[in-house]
């Protein structure tokens, strides 16, 4: 064989061995950032059921202290947690010692402050379980059960991006009008036999309060972010405009998500993908009015969205608001272990773990069933949504590997 014929045969060699071992490289990572992620799957259905236990492996810690602990950029709690329990019995039973009215908003809400000097937003019940809100998928007034489920469903998703969140029956006329501000004080009233309030927020009236049964009032505790995580809030580029006949760019511009890639902080980082994996989570729980989200202070872009205000979800079973998920299937991207968690959750799996993950809270039961079977039905429709995705683009478009610098220009 003459020399030229052997230095081109050698280049081809060369060649075909590179292509080959980084082919088997990429498969290779590929195939155990896969087996992490059913791992991972595995150790949050064996975490599902919590037991509210004051016992605290961490003596020498409050349960405020160790929940404080759990907060780093990308998580509000870890993956691992076995104080879980401890902190969320501590929720339901510490006492009162300070009620006013709840931080700015337009729905009614509580700020407690619980011994220890934990705050708690408390959220008052104001339907029955089986009450379907009619309407637009934003009406209604918050739900608190609302909060409840939809907190065990980012632990369920993997995401850990909510804060915590348990049931709790509270004693209005002995737990919390005895510690009430003034300002929260005057918003009580008597209807009937039943003790009831106001509060003060955008759409609290005197004439809507949240009831309780005779003196007991159901409702959701929200644990608050350590004060040394100060909150920065931003407009959520899906938000809807609220009025009438008016659309959003979003709801008409089918390329609108190439400009938001264009934009700070969408045009590199995690928060697209973190945008996409909150549409996912709204469209199961039926949430269409995240019109802003709230991400650390100062963060750049880096810290994740944090799933705050969930209450405006589970309103309507039998309703599915595609447009929440105008996000992925206008971007179409999705991040590769979200995309393995749902896959995970298929067939009934979802359904049965947030039962599962919900049996142990005080308020149970958290959800009616339409609303379970509701969450395996969307859980469908966003499979297809990625399907329709995958054969457009192909899958090595769509599917984004999360463990790595994300740029989406």
């Amino acid at each position: 064989m003459k020399l030229k014929q052997r230095v081109v045969l050698l280049a081809i060699l060369l060649v075909i061995f590179i292509f080959t071992k980084v082919f088997l490289i990429d498969n290779l990572d590929t195939s155990a950032a896969n087996r992490e992620d059913q791992r991972a799957f595995h150790r949050m259905m064996a975490s599902l059921h919590v037991e509210l236990d004051p016992r605290l492996d961490h003596t020498l810690q409050s349960p405020w202290e160790i929940a404080a602990q759990w907060v780093v950029p990308r998580e509000v709690y870890p993956e691992e947690t076995p104080e879980l329990g401890a902190v969320m019995h501590a929720m339901t039973t510490k006492k009162i010692i300070k009620a006013d009215v709840g931080y700015k908003g337009t729905q009614l809400k509580a700020l407690l402050i619980l011994e220890g000097g934990q705050k708690v937003v408390f959220k008052p019940k104001r339907y029955a379980r089986d009450y379907v809100v009619e309407g637009e998928p934003y009406a209604g007034y918050d739900r608190h059960n609302a909060e409840v489920a939809a907190f065990h469903l980012d632990r369920i998703l993997g995401f850990r991006r909510a804060p915590l969140v348990v049931g709790r029956f509270v004693n209005l006329r002995t737990e919390i009008k005895p510690v009430a501000t003034e300002q929260l004080l005057g918003t009580f009233m008597t209807v009937g036999n039943n003790t009831c309030f106001y509060g003060k927020c955008y759409y609290c009236r005197e004439t809507e309060p949240a009831c309780a049964d005779g003196d007991i009032m159901e409702g959701s505790m929200t644990l608050w972010l350590p004060d040394v995580w100060p909150l920065q809030k931003h407009r959520h580029p899906w938000g809807r405009t609220y009025r009438e006949g008016k659309l959003a760019r979003w709801e008409y511009d089918e390329s609108y998500c190439d400009a938001v890639k264009k934009t700070s902080p969408y045009d590199s980082g995690p928060r697209l993908l973190d945008i996409i994996d909150t549409a996912i989570f709204d469209y199961l729980i039926g949430n269409a009015d995240r019109h802003h989200y709230e991400s650390f202070q100062d963060d750049e872009g880096a810290s994740m969205l944090i799933l705050l205000d969930n209450a405006k979800s589970f309103g309507n079973p039998a309703l599915d608001e595609r447009s929440i998920l105008a996000p992925l299937y206008q971007c179409c991207i999705i991040r590769v272990s979200t995309w393995n968690r749902l896959n995970y959750l298929k067939n009934g799996v979802l359904k049965s773990a947030l039962k599962t993950a919900m049996s142990h809270d005080p308020i149970s039961p958290v959800l009616s069933d339409p609303h379970l079977d509701a969450l395996d039905q969307r859980l469908l429709s966003i499979l297809a949504t990625v399907k329709q995705c995958t054969d457009q683009f192909g899958p090595d478009v769509v599917l984004v590997e999360d463990r790595m610098t994300l740029s989406h220009l």
